[in-house]
């Protein structure tokens, strides 16, 4: 089995919404593994897009606006690191990622993160704001 190499950071791509965000994050995946000659498993590319949409919308909606976006691959997956400009830490970040009674409308974006992403790290940025760093872990097809 081939180990796909580490990329580096995509230094802080300027998207705007999460569409370019999924694109961006989708295009380095596919971008390392064709050079590798794999390719990533369908399922885990939905997964992908999936929690890159929450983080980035997230950010937009209850992080003061999106302030950077960073994507590379790792030999487990592809690294997503979402800036924004609130110091706010999510409120579900210390829970299981499970939805509360209060959840009846909305707030599942944050325990979907939780679900399918590992290695999840919330820290402020120097200045303020904060990144919120995931794996999301890849498999071949």
């Amino acid at each position: 089995m081939t180990t796909a190499r580490q990329t580096r950071p995509s230094g802080g791509t300027r998207v705007a919404s999460a569409a370019a965000a999924r694109a961006h994050a989708e295009a380095t995946v596919r971008e390392r593994w064709d050079l590798d000659g794999r390719t990533p498993h369908r399922q885990d590319m939905i997964d992908l897009s999936l929690v890159v949409s929450e983080l980035v919308t997230n950010a937009i909606r209850h992080g003061a606006g999106l302030a950077g976006f960073d994507t590379w691959t790792t030999g487990e997956g592809v690294r997503i690191a979402v800036h924004d400009h609130s110091d706010a830490v999510p409120e579900a970040a210390t829970g299981t990622g499970a939805p509360g009674a209060a959840h009846r409308v909305g707030g599942y974006g944050w325990p979907l993160v939780v679900r399918l992403a590992r290695d999840i790290e919330v820290r402020g940025r120097p200045g303020g704001g904060k990144t919120v760093s995931v794996l999301v872990p890849l498999r071949d097809a």
